[in-house]
């Protein structure tokens, strides 16, 4: 989906954009041009440590992709509603991770469903939940567990999906910043 330096320009977008957004400034310019311009999906996780600090993203998007992650970098910082806002005394603890998706397919059996190549979308009238594929294997979960918690996610009964929800999976293109030290 895009190469190495590519990774490290999409990263330093996001790093810029958070931070930019911590210190109260706007966001930065970027010119989508060559991969830039792609069009996906695309979330944006902060960790602190081993804890999850922040993730927003995109199932689908109409922006180019600079543009989703410079929005999504500065968004993490703040519209996460589990999490507080990010303070500046954090920003050097915080790693980012950057998860390029491919488009969502509905799966026929949920035998398709492989627990670390696939995300789950998983909806049920108007509720819907959506867990990108580093969460499942980051639990040590199963199949039928990451369905459940993609439904508690949705904010439906955890056994939904053996009951009429419907149920998509998409790839992950996972990326993130080496932690030093």
């Amino acid at each position: 989906m895009v190469n190495e330096d590519q990774q490290f320009l999409l990263l330093s977008l996001a790093r810029q954009a958070l931070e930019a957004r911590v210190a109260g400034f706007g966001a930065p310019e970027v010119q989508c041009v060559g991969p830039l311009a792609l069009r996906c999906g695309a979330f944006v996780s902060i960790h602190r440590g081993d804890d999850l600090r922040g993730c927003l993203g995109r199932l689908t998007s109409d922006w180019p992709l600079g543009r989703t992650i410079v929005h999504l970098g500065g968004a993490v910082a703040d519209r996460d509603p589990r999490f507080s806002p990010v303070m500046p005394s954090e920003l050097l603890l915080l790693q980012i991770e950057i998860s390029l998706l491919t488009p969502e397919r509905p799966v026929a059996s949920i035998e398709e469903i492989e627990v670390g190549r696939h995300g789950l979308v998983v909806e049920h009238g108007y509720a819907r939940g959506l867990l990108l594929p580093q969460v499942a294997t980051g639990h040590g979960w199963n199949r039928e567990t990451f369905l459940e918690h993609t439904c508690i996610k949705a904010g439906i009964p955890r056994d939904a999906w053996k009951n009429g929800a419907r149920i998509r999976v998409f790839e992950a293109h996972v990326f993130a910043e080496i932690v030093s030290g």
